[in-house]
């Protein structure tokens, strides 16, 4: 009961790829894979034909079949669910479902067909699973390129050091002239060999002495040490304005020479202090001494054939204060009233002042809110709202299938109730696998097509009383309609459920009451049609 061969063949029966799990010579599975084409017959519906010997088990896949060859005592139904799962796995590694592009991917198919199948019996894994385990990466690999890495920093370090020797050697040098003469003709003709693929000459002409500035003077007829590189402008290593000291420094000359590595296509590493605000991105700075913040979570699971599955709503009262003075407060709010949200308070909060007035306090007057918290600040109050009630669903998306001929027609439709408005809102629409994006023949907003995912992304930037309903219409080769399930969605809104509203800020102590500001977002966790 095992499988004997995974194959990928022409319709002449030329063998593409072949990967077999049992003992078999080439001559023999060859011969199987001639003999498929002349006993495939037109007009039947199953995909299986049986000889004396073995069971062909096939699926067609544009020009090419795939097929498993397996002996007559295998589990048909576990064979076509291993042709299920292999017919999924083809699309991930070919690029063109063609004779050349099965060819190309050979052995990531051979590798990945040997993760489905194992002595001829199927593993239980899925297409997600088998694209990482073949995509794990070699330890021995992974060491090698860090040694690889390491050389190459060493020769970096290197190549510098020698730069700065250099430039030093030069600087001894000029320092070691008493005379105040030199050979103004061996100046000319000396070139240093800096064993990096460019020449330092010294240049030079009338005479030099020993001047009344700092350090060695120069005539008006007189150069300075230049670097020339190929590739650069003669105006980069000009002298600097005559009359003026030589500089001694070596930071210049050593700036000099990497640029001329640079200029001859060397990649310099610089040495440069990260700064805080490139580890992390600033949060919008809080303007205000008083912060509240709202934010619901919502998850919702809809039926494809209507009603709601799961609606579940989470929100939270959050509180920021900047100076200690302002950190005696109490914070008066007020609610929609709706009975199907149950609010829970802060264990350190006057529950009895809540319940009563509507007015979030300490326990203890004499107490102050924490001052300077990050994030979102401190947690005051957090409510809960599940319901069937598929009135109040911010989105309902709808989406029809359609097979016709061998293309199948998708239509989706989504709405929005009149009172709330939805920001950044996508829309994912799963897709079988394809060579190419699907056709979109109609659709309000943009969209997307992500071809390693095979997902096509619905984009519209703002839902609002003028596009309350939206469709989309897009085409593509004839598929099962489920495949275009879970369809997901995201967005956000600047209004919540709960409509949680701060109406005042009563300091306890007495004074003018702090300024405030609030923050309101109702955003997305998962939204799904199943």
């Amino acid at each position: 009961m095992v499988v004997l061969a995974a194959s990928i063949i022409s319709k002449s029966g030329k063998a593409l790829v072949s990967r077999q799990f049992v003992d078999m010579s080439r001559i023999r599975i060859e011969g199987y894979l001639a003999a498929f084409p002349k006993l495939v017959g037109t007009g039947k519906q199953h995909t299986y034909i049986e000889t004396d010997n073995v069971r062909y088990v096939y699926q067609p896949i544009e020009s090419l079949y795939l097929l498993l060859v397996t002996n007559k005592q295998s589990n048909i139904l576990e064979d076509l669910e291993t042709l299920r799962l292999l017919s999924k796995l083809v699309p991930e590694y070919c690029y063109s479902l063609d004779e050349e592009g099965i060819g190309s991917t050979a052995f990531e198919l051979i590798f990945a067909f040997d993760e489905v199948i194992s002595l001829g019996h199927k593993e239980n894994v899925t297409v997600t699973q088998v694209k990482q385990y073949c995509e794990m990466e070699s330890h021995e690999e992974r060491l090698h390129k860090l040694v690889l890495q390491n050389k190459i920093n060493e020769t970096k370090d290197v190549m510098k050091r020698k730069a700065s020797e250099i430039d030093k050697s030069k600087i001894e040098k000029n320092r070691g002239e008493k005379g105040g003469f030199m050979s103004l003709q061996s100046m000319g003709s000396g070139r240093i060999d800096t064993g990096f693929g460019s020449d330092s000459g010294i240049s030079s002409g009338g005479t030099a002495g020993f001047g009344s500035g700092s350090g060695f003077g120069l005539s008006p007829d007189v150069d300075t040490f230049s670097t020339k590189s190929k590739g650069r402008p003669a105006a980069s290593a000009t002298a600097p304005p005559k009359g003026l000291g030589m500089q001694l420094g070596k930071n210049q000359k050593t700036n000099q020479f990497l640029e001329s590595l640079k200029a001859e296509g060397e990649v310099i590493v610089e040495d440069v202090r990260p700064s805080i605000g490139q580890a992390k991105p600033a949060a919008a700075p809080l303007t205000d001494p008083v912060t509240l913040t709202v934010e619901e979570k919502i998850n919702v699971t809809l039926k494809r054939d209507g009603g709601v599955s799961n609606f579940d709503v989470q929100g939270t009262l959050s509180l920021q204060i900047l100076n200690q003075e302002d950190a005696f407060i109490q914070v008066q709010i007020e609610t929609s009233g709706n009975p199907a949200i149950l609010f829970k308070t802060h264990p350190n909060m006057n529950k009895e002042l809540f319940s009563n007035e509507n007015i979030l306090g300490l326990k203890d007057p004499n107490r102050p809110f924490p001052t300077g918290q990050g994030g979102d600040g401190v947690s005051l109050l957090r409510w809960r709202m599940q319901t069937a009630d598929e009135s109040i669903l911010p989105l309902t998306i709808n989406c029809w299938p359609s097979v016709s001929g061998s293309e199948t027609y998708v239509n989706i439709e989504y709405e929005t109730p009149a009172q709330i408005d939805l920001q950044n809102v996508v829309i994912s629409v799963p897709l079988p696998a394809l060579r190419e994006a699907p056709n979109v023949q109609q659709i309000d907003g943009e969209w997307r097509y992500d071809p390693r995912n095979s997902v096509l992304e619905w984009s519209v930037l703002l839902i609002d009383n003028s596009n309350r309903s939206g469709a989309l219409e897009f085409v593509v080769p004839a598929a099962d309609p489920s495949v275009f399930f879970p369809i997901s969605a995201r967005f956000t809104a600047s209004r919540t459920f709960s409509d949680l509203k701060v109406v005042n800020i009563l300091p306890i102590k007495g004074g003018p009451t702090p300024k405030h500001s609030q923050r309101t977002q109702l955003a997305t966790e998962t939204y799904q049609v199943v």
